[in-house]
């Protein structure tokens, strides 16, 4: 892929929920060039009302790839998705390297990378700037690693939205590490619904050396997620998270929470960890120290603790 590709901005040309550019059942597929994907998104934002309705119809997503193994992704720039940057379903052994996305922060669902029901996906040395999450870590992953990213603006590395739908899959073997969030609203987060339909899990997932530049919510778990007005109900989440480590987490926080663990009163958080957190508020304000907030939730603190644990 060389030189500069557009997308047409005609959304009937689109199939609802798919991709503009799509690879599907492929092995050993290598795409590189230095090439730039424009989605076009200015003009199909406004038609995205996801905030609203969660039924809203799925506006495309600029590069997808849908069941295919063994895939080398790298060089690749995508700018102004009108949905995800790029999104990978149902596919194994990809290595994605020295990817560049680009949107503006008030860009809407315009994820730069987005990995469902996916194993032994690698992505390294990448800079992500978005209008929603960096990289977003779906239901029914598994080993999944991610280092050296920079992110920012956008609302950082996420895991989740889960169980919003009956049936997902479980999500184990997360590693993140050596990455840098620069002015998000979110560092590193995990989201899932309330009033899940179905039960899942989250477990075995390493947050490592990872630098904070005013964050808004440096680590925050979140078990209420509704982002919408249309939740129904706020019977508790379903979904059980374990086993996750939060290790050698700096920077600054622009919000006085900095370490917020929200989980589920009805399935509380079991083993998490968190070793060497020093967070400071990039106010710099010396009569005001960052917090932290716990519920449903006995987490274990070893080493430096900057905002002081709660218990």
């Amino acid at each position: 892929m060389e030189g500069y590709l557009k997308a047409s901005t005609d959304l009937f040309k689109y199939e609802s929920g798919g991709g503009w550019v799509e690879f599907r059942w492929l092995e050993g597929l290598i795409l590189t060039g230095g090439g730039t994907f424009d989605g076009q998104g200015a003009k199909a934002w406004p038609y995205n009302n996801c905030h609203k309705d969660s039924n809203c119809k799925i506006l495309p997503t600029s590069v997808k790839f849908t069941g295919t193994n063994k895939t080398v992704v790298r060089g690749l720039t995508s700018i102004n998705s009108m949905f995800f940057h790029i999104a990978l379903v149902g596919c194994h052994n990809f290595k994605g390297s020295k990817i560049k996305i680009i949107a503006p922060e008030d860009s809407p669902n315009t994820d730069g990378i987005h990995v469902e029901r996916s194993s032994r996906v690698y992505i390294s040395g990448s800079s992500i700037g978005t209008g929603d999450d960096c990289i977003s870590i779906g239901q029914g992953n598994s080993h999944v690693t991610i280092t050296s990213i920079n992110c920012g603006p956008g609302h950082g590395i996420s895991v989740g939205s889960l169980g919003k739908y009956p049936n997902e899959e479980d999500v184990s073997g997360l590693v993140v590490k050596d990455c840098e969030m620069t002015g998000t609203t979110n560092g590193i987060r995990i989201k899932t619904w309330p009033n899940s339909p179905g039960s899942s899990a989250a477990t075995n997932m390493i947050f490592k050396d990872i630098v904070m530049n005013n964050v808004s919510n440096p680590i925050i778990i979140d078990q209420s997620y509704c982002p919408s007005s249309t939740c129904s109900s706020k019977a508790p989440s379903r979904v059980k998270l374990s086993n996750i480590y939060f290790k050698n987490i700096r920077g600054t926080s622009s919000s006085e929470v900095a370490v917020s663990l929200e989980c589920s009163k009805g399935i509380p958080c079991q083993n998490i960890y968190l070793e060497d957190v020093h967070l400071d508020l990039s106010s710099g304000d010396k009569d005001k120290r960052s917090t932290s907030l716990c519920s449903n939730v006995r987490a274990k603190f070893i080493g430096t603790q900057i905002p002081p644990p709660c218990y």
